[in-house]
């Protein structure tokens, strides 16, 4: 996982927040029935409907044998994290911070949901997969050090000096096991995420089709 990819997303992710928290200080009432609005609105729930086509490559082995010929799964979870991305910004924009209908927002709060457990199952836990990995490499050579010692303690010339620094060693080692167990307890927390980020994208693409239709039952303002 490249460091620039993720400074990059987690900027997107911010932004998206800070968009999200706008209602705070500022409220249109008539922006999102607008043709501003609503042009925002068509393009946010194109690209939010991309990321389907990387579950389907990535569920369906045939249509996955087919697709990665041309393009790697990669580069499609690429195209799959930027457009979803990409779709709630301008999602958000769309509502003009007007939260008011109880479908409008519990969509917008899942969306959020989709969008940060993504985020943390892509991202957070890879960092944390990294800083056990440096761990675990870490304790291997203090490991090896401290072998070297207990070789030598069987010098009696030398038994007192290795026992010595051997004290400093075993606390640096049981401190190292004690983070690596807690980083590992952390990891099988979380590690339901992509169950719940699943589960949660169903709903939402339910709750968004609900609201496409409620858009044209009711009529596209800029029309009237």
């Amino acid at each position: 996982m490249r460091e620039s990819e993720r400074v990059v997303v987690s900027g997107i992710v911010g932004l998206m927040l800070v968009l999200w928290l706008g209602f705070l200080v500022h409220r249109s009432s008539g922006f999102a029935g607008s043709l501003t609005g609503g042009m925002l609105a068509v393009s946010g729930a194109a690209l939010m409907l991309v990321p389907l086509a990387y579950s389907a490559v990535k569920r369906v082995r045939a249509l996955r044998v087919v697709v990665t010929r041309r393009s790697s799964m990669r580069t499609l979870l690429g195209v799959h994290i930027y457009a979803g991305l990409a779709g709630a910004i301008l999602a958000l924009l769309h509502t003009g911070h007007k939260f008011e209908s109880t479908l409008g927002i519990v969509l917008t709060a899942t969306m959020l949901i989709v969008v940060l457990s993504g985020y943390v199952g892509r991202y957070l836990l890879g960092f944390i997969a990294e800083g056990t990995r440096a761990k675990q490499a870490q304790l291997a050579t203090l490991w090896a050090q401290y072998d070297r010692l207990a070789g030598a303690a069987t010098n009696e010339g030398v038994a007192s000096d290795a026992a010595s620094r051997a004290v400093p060693l075993v606390e640096s080692m049981a401190d190292l096991e004690h983070a690596i167990r807690g980083e590992e307890r952390i990891r099988s927390f979380f590690a339901l995420w992509l169950k719940w980020h699943v589960l949660v994208s169903s709903g939402f693409y339910v709750l968004l089709g609900l609201h496409v239709w409620a858009a044209l039952e009711f009529g596209l303002r800029w029309f009237r």
